[in-house]
């Protein structure tokens, strides 16, 4: 009986564990270094959409930084009023968050600029 498909093509096994790795490379690089995939020269280019004003000086961020830690601290406790269950918790721990990183903020103002 006459065999109707032909064997496959002997292949070199060192060749095809190259191009295996060689794949392999590509497929990492692609997810974990994209920006090798795309141009290894091009600097990164931050977003100007929203620009903090480079002549801002300190004190004025941080007062900036303090206020808008506390607006979302407070925010984030009026949101939880509405919430019940395991969500509100996580959303009380954000709140927590928010406000440690706003009395952080505070303190680091107060070392600038002693009442």
């Amino acid at each position: 009986m006459k065999k109707i498909t032909p064997d496959p093509p002997v292949a070199d096994p060192l060749l095809e564990a190259q191009k295996l790795k060689e794949a392999a490379d590509r497929a990492i690089d692609y997810y974990l270094n994209p920006r090798l995939i795309k141009d290894p020269a091009a600097p990164r280019k931050p977003s100007t959409l929203f620009l903090v004003d480079p002549a801002a000086d300190n004190e004025t961020l941080l007062v900036h930084a303090c206020e808008s830690l506390a607006s979302a601290s407070i925010m984030a406790s009026d949101l939880a009023g509405f919430i019940d269950g395991p969500q509100r918790s996580s959303l009380l721990g954000i709140q927590q968050v928010i406000m440690l990183g706003e009395l952080a903020v505070n303190r680091v103002l107060d070392r600038l600029v002693p009442e």
